[in-house]
Formats: C-alpha cells, sequence, structure tokens
C-alpha cells in the first residue's frame, strides 16, 4: 500500500505590522515570512522557495496587492523559469491581482516568486500579499 506524502504551505508576506516590499532595481525574490501552514515542511521562510520533496503535480497560487499609484508586477518561477506572471500599471485606487498554475515537479525542483524591478507590492497582518501551494498527487 502506498501512502502519499502531504506537501501544503501557505504564507503570507509580512510576519507583522504593514508595509511596502520595493521598488528596487533588479529582481527580487518574495520571503514570505508569515507562514499559515507548512505541512511537509517544503516552503523556506528564509528564502521563500517551495523545494518539492518527491515527484508529483503541484498546484501554486499567489496574490499580490498594490496601492494607488505604485506599479506592481510578480511572477512566480519553476527552477529560473517564469511560468506565470500578474501586472498593475499604477492603479488609482488599490489594486489586487492572482495567478495560479499546475506544475509537474521533479524532487528538488523550486517555486517561488519574484518582484519585478522598479516595482512594489504591499502587505499587512490581513496577508494582502500571500503564496500557497499544495501537492495535487505523487507521480
Amino acid at each position: 500500500m502506498f501512502i502519499a506524502q502531504k506537501i501544503a504551505f501557505s504564507a503570507g508576506l509580512l510576519a507583522c505590522g504593514s508595509g511596502h516590499t520595493g521598488p528596487v532595481d533588479y529582481k527580487k525574490t518574495l520571503e514570505y515570512k508569515k507562514v499559515i501552514s507548512n505541512i511537509g515542511n517544503a516552503y523556506d521562510p528564509d528564502t521563500g522557495v517551495f523545494t518539492a520533496p518527491v515527484k508529483g503535480v503541484y498546484y501554486f497560487r499567489f496574490y499580490a496587492h498594490s496601492h494607488s499609484g505604485n506599479q506592481m508586477g510578480v511572477s512566480l518561477l519553476k527552477n529560473t523559469q517564469v511560468q506565470v506572471s500578474v501586472y498593475f500599471w499604477k492603479p488609482t485606487t488599490n489594486g489586487n491581482a492572482s495567478n495560479g498554475v499546475v506544475l509537474t515537479l521533479e524532487p528538488g525542483d523550486r517555486v517561488y516568486t519574484e518582484l519585478w524591478e522598479n516595482c512594489w507590492v504591499f502587505d499587512n497582518e490581513r496577508s494582502y500579499t500571500s503564496f500557497s501551494g499544495f501537492m495535487i498527487f505523487p507521480l
């Protein structure tokens, strides 16, 4: 009998307080410090990176929040390759965007989000900017 490993995580950008991340003049890996759940311990809040422990099909989603007048751009990457992105050009009011993707991962594959150059995201205790993922099934 095969028992599947349980893998799931959810994290908000800031562990406490509120504030902007960015802008920076380079692409920056976002480190989600408010770990809400981390079953299987595959997500590392010190690096912002999820590392696949087993081969399988996984689902990831992320949300990003921006205040008015701030350009927001974030991508989700698998091993340095952009998979999906969100972008908001200086909204007149607060802006929110989200995206999700199903990925086939090998052990050691890395999934993370990256803030674009000259872009901002905002977060507070409500975790408007967040990153989550889970294994759908092993292969």
